[in-house]
């Protein structure tokens, strides 16, 4: 059998829009002829489903599942063409073992799955990505919450960190987890905190906000700017924010009286927000 080398691979690859582990696997099963492997990636249908893989999509789900007992939660996106598909049983029983896949690897499962997408593609008969996913895996006390939003529309992992063990089973902390989800999925969040805001955006914002006030006095310029500054961060970072059950309320603030009647230290270490097609 005649020697299958990458430029046969990648000719047929440019040819047909197929994964390069399809076509070369076409080409052995061809002998090496080009025009042989083409029709068996066409008999597949996995020509097909690459030309579909072109198309806009959309619309979709975000779904999350866990393992070990809560200790590990994670996130999926799976988008198609159409709202009529995510509402078909076999798009939502594949975005749901997409998801328990998820919590298994933190690799990425668009690569790693990619078969998968290609044959329901074919199955579906629309343009099916598997966007992205996101896996939380819980180190020390603590609890990951997740929580799915508008019938998978958008969809939140926050970990909640604590110093005692007994503090996990407290009521008062698990409602926490869930209030701060419902808040990461209401109030989007960009970063955790200011420390976390990357600077050149902050000095972005200063000019920005300069701009603003150049016709006031020079000496209480720098004190509006600080001011605006500020409230930039309140809208962005998430322990600034105000809490969505009660804007007066901080998170940090949040945090702390719900430690403080724990008589323990919480602490949000990481989350995460999907919405969907963002």
């Amino acid at each position: 059998m005649p020697e299958i080398t990458a430029t046969m691979v990648k000719a047929l690859r440019d040819a047909t829009n197929v994964s390069m582990m399809e076509c070369k696997r076409a080409l052995v099963e061809s002998g090496g002829d080009a025009d042989q492997a083409t029709k068996l990636l066409r008999e597949r249908g996995v020509a097909v489903a690459a030309k579909r893989a072109t198309r806009a999509a959309n619309q979709g789900i975000i779904a999350a599942a866990e393992a070990n007992g809560g200790k590990i939660k994670a996130l999926v996106e799976v988008n198609c063409e159409t709202d009529f598909v995510t509402r078909n049983e076999g798009f939502q029983a594949f975005v749901v073992d997409m998801a328990g896949k998820a919590v298994e690897t933190d690799a990425n499962l668009a690569e790693t799955l990619e078969g998968e997408v290609t044959a329901k593609r074919v199955e579906i008969g629309e343009n099916i990505t598997l966007r992205r996913n996101t896996r939380f895996v819980l180190d020390g006390n603590g609890l990951v919450g997740s929580y799915i939003h508008l019938g998978g529309k958008v969809g939140v992992l926050v970990d909640v960190g604590c110093e005692k063990a007994d503090t996990v089973d407290a009521d008062a902390f698990k409602t926490l987890v869930s209030d701060l989800t419902l808040h990461v999925a209401a109030v989007a969040p960009q970063h955790l905190n200011s420390d976390d805001v990357p600077a050149e955006l902050i000095a972005s914002e200063r000019e920005i906000y300069a701009q603003q006030v150049k016709d006031k006095p020079a000496q209480i310029i720098d004190k509006i700017v600080d001011g605006k500054i500020k409230k930039f961060l309140a809208e962005v970072c998430l322990m600034d924010q105000g809490f969505v059950k009660e804007p007066k309320q901080s998170i940090t603030d949040l945090l702390a009286e719900t430690g403080k009647a724990l008589d323990d230290t919480l602490t949000i270490r990481r989350f995460v927000r999907y919405q969907l097609g963002a």
